[in-house]
């Protein structure tokens, strides 16, 4: 197959990443041996190999407008990491969500923004280097902010290893992502030939780790589906609405709303399934809100996109 050829695939299956992983959920919920003999200790890994190419698609540009635009950059981080996680944990209050539940719903709301945002803000024709700066931002300060949100939201009702934490997202998010931003600039040449695929490859690690959950977790999932499903559509909505709302109250434009919506409403969910599987082995089903959020945010991120688009294109700016 000739390269031109393959690109024009992997750029087809990024592009239907929703198709993809709804697929894959549904295949691994009613057919769980298809992904059952995958382990969940291959979650971390393949979650690193996601951020590892996350860190070679960035550039020291990217971070420009956390110097050139701060105050952006504060109150969409403000709003990612007090919005969501606070959110999460009324949500779980409203609903009397079981603990492991629970435990699950929180850790998605105090993990930082997922890759997938900047895909979806560019679809949105929102602010894409804001959104970029923003999912890097966060995902800075995730080794402290996550554990410590977590703590403090879920700490009275299970025990919360914070250093643990700590150490397990600097190696499965910052570790990898510096390691890819410094290979992407002493080896750009091979950087810039790998680059069109990984939009693919991020796309398939996330599908297979959904899957993964979702099949070692299938009975539990379809007994209770309909409650997280309401909690996790619920959050998802709530976290772009508040997100747009923050930035319309300083007057930013709609571009750079549409990104921080997008930011907000959009969780690095795998991370939170990653998290639940290692340091809460005792409560299997905190992985599944996860799962769930990872399927949902895609199918809603895309229906946002349109809708920004359409707002836009009714009110330049």
């Amino acid at each position: 197959m000739e390269k031109g050829s393959f690109v024009k695939i992997a750029s087809l299956v990024a592009a239907n990443i929703t198709v993809v992983v709804v697929a894959v959920s549904l295949m691994a919920l009613f057919l769980p041996s298809s992904f059952m003999w995958i382990g969940t200790s291959a979650i971390t890994p393949m979650l690193g190999v996601v951020m590892f190419g996350m860190g070679l698609t960035l550039k020291p540009a990217d971070f420009k407008p956390v110097i050139m635009h701060p105050k952006e950059i504060v109150v969409g981080e403000l709003a990612q990491f007090l919005v969501m996680p606070s959110v999460a944990w009324l949500l779980c209050k409203v609903l009397n969500l079981p603990t492991e539940l629970a435990l699950g719903v929180i850790l998605v709301g105090c993990c930082p923004g997922g890759t997938a945002s900047n895909v979806i803000c560019y679809l949105a024709k929102g602010d894409v280097a804001l959104s970029v700066a923003m999912t890097g931002v966060s995902t800075l300060l995730a080794p402290l902010v996550t554990p410590a949100l977590v703590l403090l939201l879920a700490g009275q009702s299970v025990a919360v290893d914070v250093l643990g934490m700590f150490m397990s997202i600097v190696q499965v998010v910052i570790l990898p992502i510096a390691l890819g931003f410094v290979v992407s600039h002493y080896f750009g040449n091979i950087t810039r030939k790998v680059v069109p695929f990984l939009p693919m490859v991020s796309t398939l690690a996330i599908a297979i780790i959904i899957g993964i959950i979702v099949s070692h977790n299938s009975q539990n999932i379809i007994s209770c589906s309909f409650l997280v499903a309401v909690a996790v559509i619920l959050h998802n909505v709530l976290g772009f609405a508040f997100g747009y709302l923050a930035a319309r109250a300083i007057g930013m434009p709609h571009n750079k709303r549409a990104a921080i919506s997008i930011e907000v409403g959009m969780q690095n969910s795998g991370l939170a399934t990653s998290l639940a599987a290692t340091h809460f082995v005792m409560f299997p089903m905190a992985t599944v809100p996860g799962a769930i959020f990872s399927v949902w945010h895609n199918f809603s991120g895309s229906i946002v996109a349109s809708l920004f688009r359409k707002i836009k294109a009714q009110v330049p700016q």
